[in-house]
């Protein structure tokens, strides 16, 4: 397993890789990897593709500055299970790497990135359409890899790509989930006992939410408040629930098979966020 730390590392590769006609497929993570990021490599994988993992906590995309310092590093273990899990490549930048001294671009989307997870954490998606960017240009993908639980970060992947014509196909990747149906995180290490039990709420709601949908309830308002009411525990702090389109993140009144319920909220000092898609069941 090459494991680089400068672009320049991963140019021999990327050539060799084109030579052959072998499609290379990237995963960004920021490391604490878990079972999610390795079903994501293991999506990656198909096709014989030749995978490169990203593992970089970008600074950019923290507005609290508390948050980035609690982030869990734990790199050793990572390159372990990028090598287990059948990874190619780990690129593996430093921050003065991706951001020298006179740094002064960024990338912008407007609408998509100033709602939910942009109006809670300003600035946030241009941090992470900025890193992403940097990435993509770094390891040249013909397929990038994301997770289904970062839904509106896909959708915001998806416009950057469309927008500027990158010739890269987005994967999403289904949320990985424990057995009380916690989505994984690598936030989750963060919880305590208690919070890590109050943290089911939330897919607890979101699951009353689908049936509900599947059941012939399409009204907007119910669906959220459902899940409102799963998550109103002492010790829960629930930043925002919507319903809405799938491909604009648009609000909706009526839900229908093009529609995402998102979540954010606050356990034990730990931020959350999950989804799901509502079907026809």
């Amino acid at each position: 397993m090459i494991i680089a730390s400068t672009s320049h590392q991963l140019t021999d590769v990327i050539g060799q890789c084109r030579r052959q006609a072998r499609p290379i497929a990237m995963v960004p993570t920021m490391g604490a990897l878990h079972r999610g990021h390795t079903s994501l490599f293991d999506v990656a994988r198909r096709d014989s593709a030749f995978v490169i993992a990203t593992i970089f906590v970008n600074p950019l995309q923290f507005s609290d500055p508390s948050d980035l310092e609690s982030y869990p590093i734990t790199l050793d273990a990572d390159l372990e299970l990028c090598r287990s899990h059948g990874v190619d490549a780990v690129y593996v930048p430093t921050a003065a790497v991706m951001y020298p001294q006179g740094f002064s671009t960024s990338v912008h989307i407007d609408g998509l990135t100033e709602i939910l997870e942009g109006e809670s954490r300003p600035g946030h998606f241009n941090g992470v359409t900025t890193v992403v960017t940097k990435l993509f240009n770094a390891c040249q993908p013909d397929i990038a890899i994301f997770g289904q639980k970062d839904f509106q970060q896909a959708a915001v992947i998806r416009r950057l790509i469309t927008d500027l014509d990158m010739p890269i196909e987005l994967v999403i990747a289904p949320t990985m989930r424990d057995e009380d149906g916690l989505a994984l995180s690598s936030r989750n290490v963060r919880l305590d006992a208690q919070s890590r039990v109050l943290a089911t709420n939330l897919w607890r709601g979101l699951s009353a939410a689908l049936n509900q949908f599947a059941a012939g309830e399409h009204r907007a308002h119910i669906l959220i408040e459902t899940v409102r009411d799963h998550c109103a525990a002492p010790g829960i702090l629930l930043h925002y629930v919507a319903a809405v389109d799938t491909e604009t993140l648009e609000s909706k009144s009526q839900c229908d098979d093009h529609t995402v319920i998102l979540l954010a909220a606050t356990v034990g000092g730990v931020r959350l966020i999950d989804n799901v898609l509502l079907s026809f069941q």
